[in-house]
């Protein structure tokens, strides 16, 4: 019964990590670039939830709300003013580029709310938890399983069936043709940040909820996570990256449990050293080869 209550939390995890995963491996695919402020925009969407939720008029579904759309609306502008003049830049001055960015986010919630960490009221208290087979399971663990599973489908569904998902595939294969078929390249990869951040944010509420405290560096480590999760998975690939996550989630939860809660972090990078190894392109990622 132990090893399938760290089982299902290590799900629950990973649901949070592939949600944030699918915000990198989105902007890869699409962009080409690693937006590694990601992990801020939870620590910002965090933030904003605690504190629309501590006010008397903010009920708590609003204030996930507003988290949602803050997160939307930062990454949006993050890309229009960060990273959009880099467009043709190498991907050395976006890299540096997104660490600046991230470095400023984290230094403006330091100066806002200060170093220390601060209680996270969950966004689902005073809801029993439910027990199956004996396995007590919080309800924080049950929502963060279930709204990944449902965002993954929707997502899937977006990208494959809707027009705007057709032209975020297109300019994954090639900007300039689909720029010259009609698609607007710059929209599209605003639209892109848009759904990333907007992950951003609903992973933000998930993972608050579950480990209910908050700090500027929140976001950190969970993103840096996440950011293996998708390369773990095959970094471009949607599914690859919910797979990434999950498994990600699991291998560090039964870590914590079987070897040792210091090392689990390094167990989780040493799993990825290896699946590189052996698969450089991820567990669902594809070799391209480029014509000369």
């Amino acid at each position: 019964m132990s090893f399938i209550s760290y089982l299902v939390n290590g799900i629950s995890l990973g649901s949070i990590y592939a949600l944030i995963a699918l915000g990198y491996t989105m902007v890869y695919g699409i962009a080409k670039m690693l937006n590694f402020a990601h992990g801020d925009i939870i620590m910002v969407g965090g933030f904003t939830v605690f504190t629309a939720m501590s006010t008397e008029w903010c009920p708590v579904w609003l204030s996930v709300v507003i988290g949602i759309i803050v997160c939307t609306l930062l990454g949006v502008i993050v890309e229009k003013v960060a990273y959009k003049p880099l467009r043709n830049a190498s991907p050395l001055a976006v890299l540096i580029t997104a660490i600046g960015v991230s470095y400023l986010l984290q230094n403006v919630a330091l100066i806002i709310f200060g170093s220390a960490s601060q209680s996270f009221t969950s966004v689902v208290k005073n809801v029993a938890p439910v027990t199956i087979g004996g396995v007590t399971i919080s309800m924080e663990t049950i929502i963060s399983i279930v709204v990944s599973v449902i965002i993954m489908i929707c997502l899937t569904f977006f990208i494959n069936k809707t027009k705007a998902g057709k032209a975020m595939l297109a300019v994954s294969e090639d900007k300039g043709a689909a720029q010259l078929m009609g698609i607007n390249v710059n929209s599209t990869i605003s639209l892109t940040f848009a759904i990333g951040s907007a992950l951003a944010g609903v992973a933000s509420v998930l993972l608050c909820s579950s480990y209910p405290q908050i700090s500027p560096y929140t976001g950190s480590m969970p993103g840096i996570k996440a950011f293996v999760a998708a390369v773990f998975g095959g970094i471009g690939s949607i599914p690859g990256a919910m797979i990434g996550g999950i498994l990600l989630g699991v291998i560090e939860n039964l870590s914590k449990a079987y070897i040792s809660s210091q090392l689990s972090d390094a167990i989780v990078f040493l799993v990825l050293i290896v699946v590189l190894i052996v698969k450089p392109t991820g567990i669902m990622g594809k070799k391209i080869n480029e014509k000369v």
